[in-house]
């Protein structure tokens, strides 16, 4: 249901190329409209910056594995998305993670050795090229104030990145996280069982020391849990809307 990406391979991201004003000085960046990268997308990373403004709209929930991500569900099933259809254009307003906005640029290392990173973009992408229209890279062999503006929104992203990271740590540290399992169906039918994501164990949490939870609520991280596990309530939203596309899964035994 929710596996993390491909850590060699970002989602999305198909041919990365380090941005340089000596092969792009004359690039430009398009606008779009339309997320096309994203219309068959169900699980879409997101940082702890953005769980008060997600949960309003999909279930959060963790990766399953080692290294659990936190992921904004669009849909429950591969390859579904109730949020914007197959061409990229939204059907229904939502709140648009970072990790969608940033696309085509990201930050990557250029030598595993270092810990550099520098700006990159996808060039299957077609929004980075030498086009007539769009916002210019470089002038005189200068980043524009646009490339500026892009570097420090990777580079906050990243930042929140790091957050985000320490967030998990914790709660793995304090074995918050187990394996999820939801069970919905519609009237008359047979229960469809989602797994393959984890979630934070409420009974565990009841047991959490009373300091601990004083410090958890000190240091904003306590909010976010509870923004976790109030945004499950919308996966039965999402299975509706599945639905009524038309693209709810078969009924299947527990």
């Amino acid at each position: 249901m929710a596996s993390a990406p491909n850590p060699n391979l970002p989602l999305f991201y198909k041919n990365l190329e380090p941005l340089n004003s000596q092969q792009h000085g004359t690039f430009k960046a398009k606008s779009t409209d339309k997320a096309a990268w994203l219309g068959k997308e169900h699980a879409v990373p997101i940082t702890v910056e953005e769980f008060p403004l997600a949960q309003r709209h999909f279930p959060i929930v963790f990766s399953s594995g080692e290294n659990p991500v936190p992921l904004a569900l669009m849909g429950l099933n591969e390859g579904v998305n109730t949020f914007f259809d197959e061409e990229g254009t939204m059907t229904t307003p939502c709140y648009v993670p970072a990790y969608v906005r940033r696309y085509p640029f990201l930050l990557a290392k250029l030598k595993p050795e270092s810990d550099q990173l520098s700006l990159c973009f996808d060039v299957s992408s077609g929004l980075v090229g030498d086009f007539e229209e769009g916002q210019p890279l470089f002038a005189d062999g200068q980043p524009t104030k646009a490339t500026q503006d892009i570097l420090q929104f990777n580079e906050n992203f990243e930042q929140a990145g790091h957050r985000t990271k320490a967030f998990i740590d914790e709660l793995k540290k304090a074995d918050l996280l187990m394996d999820g399992e939801v069970s919905i169906s519609r009237e008359n039918e047979k229960p469809y069982i989602y797994r393959g994501f984890q979630m934070v164990n409420q009974d565990k949490l009841k047991e959490v020391r009373g300091d601990q939870l004083r410090s958890w609520n000190q240091n904003g991280l306590l909010p976010l849990v509870f923004a976790h596990l109030f945004s499950l309530s919308l996966m039965r939203e999402i299975f509706a809307r599945q639905a009524e596309m038309g693209k709810a899964p078969q009924p299947q035994n527990a």
